[in-house]
């Protein structure tokens, strides 16, 4: 990737991350979500680039930076795990039950998942600001650091 290219690519990573946190505030609100995020850290889009360029992005962003970025992603997906089990756990009933009558979320798990949402959100404000202060470095380095 070329600085353009780099900048443009953490640009889009803010922009999926936020999404994710979309489609989680309308799983509180009731709605059906298509697509859940995946609760692995390296199955997300976000983390498909991020550690599918691993090498590039310690070069560019300095080890301490990158090793910031995947403390954080990692914490995110602590903790979306948590508001994903909630929604999406599989359940114990048999298979002739499941067609009848679909489980649906309690009051009680929607009240803890909201709650979970609020942590979620420190993490994503982290996460955005980091993101942001290695857009602000790619933007501060000579292109010529950006040749393979």
């Amino acid at each position: 990737m070329n600085k353009e290219e780099m900048t443009e690519a953490l640009e889009r990573a803010k922009r999926v991350h936020m999404h994710q946190m979309q489609k989680i505030s309308s799983l509180l609100k009731g709605e059906v979500v298509e697509n859940p995020t995946p609760v692995n850290k390296t199955e997300c889009e976000y983390g498909k680039w991020f550690y599918g360029n691993k090498e590039q992005l310690v070069y560019i962003l300095g080890i301490q930076l990158y090793e910031r970025i995947d403390v954080l992603h990692e914490q995110w997906h602590y903790g979306y795990l948590r508001i994903h089990d909630l929604f999406f756990k599989e359940s114990k009933k048999g298979l002739f039950t499941k067609l009848l009558k679909p489980s649906k979320v309690s009051g009680l798990d929607i009240d803890k998942g909201k709650l979970y949402y609020v942590e979620l959100q420190e993490v994503t404000k982290a996460l955005l600001n980091t993101t942001d202060a290695a857009i602000r470095r790619v933007s501060a380095l000579n292109e010529s650091k950006f040749k393979n």
